[in-house]
């Protein structure tokens, strides 16, 4: 027909949001009308509530680096864990910037981030990430250093480029469903293992059981977030494992999760009988369990995701007494 033109195929934000340039930042709202970050939101963004997660394979395998050995290796024991928390905040912040950029966060339903409510530039946030990984790769070359494990560095380069490619970069395995199966490898295996390694010399079957028990608990954790998250997330094109999955795979991969450690804590017990006392963790556990299982407001597994932290903690606590009692 003369006259009509043709329209052109434009792509739909969400797709250009997950797979564009991240170097682009996405405006999620006029900067001139929102306060600078304080004190307090550089804080919040750090997401204390998920350094347990961190704190935990670092008590695990420290426990079990004492097995059969009475000396503490403080100094190692102290850089494994200045490793594990300063790229656990490392991720937070990147996460921050990379989500913020993209868009992802502009509907989020839990503590605002920095980036994407403009009170921080992305720069800022991106640089603060940098920092926080350069401490945890000052800390890591620390422990090859005094052990002289130098094959230990390729390791560590892995745990960095798994913490950026979570959602930073063109193609984040975390929009891909995968975030679970790093989060238990690194966070769970790999922070377990290495902190006995270093301190032991060797890697008793307790430091791979305490492993897998973290790193379920985390995986655990991001499901909880993933949950809360679901409607943003598919608006988004974010196709977390939640997303893919849908609601109620993902409370029973949740309730599942949370509940195989205990059944390798009474494992231990039978070994270890202070490790008993580890199913007193099960009473936050519960808890949580619970709330993802009747929540009406997707903002109430933010509860349940701290109970999920502290759960690791503890259970992490009443292992390490195991191991060294």
């Amino acid at each position: 027909m003369a006259g009509s033109t043709r329209k052109k195929k434009r792509s739909s934000p969400s797709r250009q949001r997950a797979y564009g340039n991240p170097q682009k930042a996405h405006q999620s709202q006029d900067p001139r009308h929102v306060a600078p970050a304080t004190a307090a939101d550089w804080i919040g963004a750090a997401r204390l509530r998920t350094l347990p997660l961190a704190i935990a394979p670092v008590v695990i395998g420290t426990g079990a680096a004492m097995l059969g050995n009475d000396t503490f290796h403080w100094v190692i024991a102290l850089c494994c864990l200045i490793v594990a928390v300063a790229i656990q905040i490392g991720v937070n912040y990147a996460n921050d910037y990379s989500d913020g950029i993209r868009g992802t966060d502009d509907h989020r339903v839990g503590p605002a981030r920095l980036t994407a409510s403009r009170k921080a530039k992305p720069r800022t946030v991106l640089m603060v990430a940098v920092v926080f990984f350069g401490v945890a790769a000052g800390a890591g070359l620390s422990i090859v250093v005094r052990t002289g494990h130098w094959w230990m560095l390729l390791i560590g380069a892995a745990c960095l480029v798994a913490a950026w490619f979570y959602t930073g970069g063109k193609r984040p395995y975390g929009y891909a469903g995968l975030g679970e199966l790093f989060v238990f490898v690194f966070f769970g295996l790999v922070a377990t293992v290495g902190t006995t390694f270093v301190q032991a010399g060797s890697i008793p079957q307790e430091a791979w059981l305490g492993g897998v028990a973290a790193g379920l608990l985390a995986c655990a954790v991001l499901l909880a977030n993933n949950l809360r998250d679901i409607d943003q997330d598919r608006v988004a094109g974010k196709r977390t494992l939640t997303v893919r999955i849908g609601k109620l795979p993902t409370q029973i991969l949740f309730t599942l999760l949370v509940l195989v450690p205990f059944a390798i804590v009474v494992l231990l017990a039978q070994v270890y009988p202070l490790a008993w006392l580890a199913l007193l963790a099960l009473i936050p556990a519960a808890c949580a369990i619970l709330i993802v299982w009747t929540y009406r407001a997707p903002r109430e597994l933010v509860v349940a995701l701290s109970l999920v932290s502290i759960t690791s903690l503890a259970l992490a606590g009443f292992l390490c007494w195991a191991f060294v009692g």
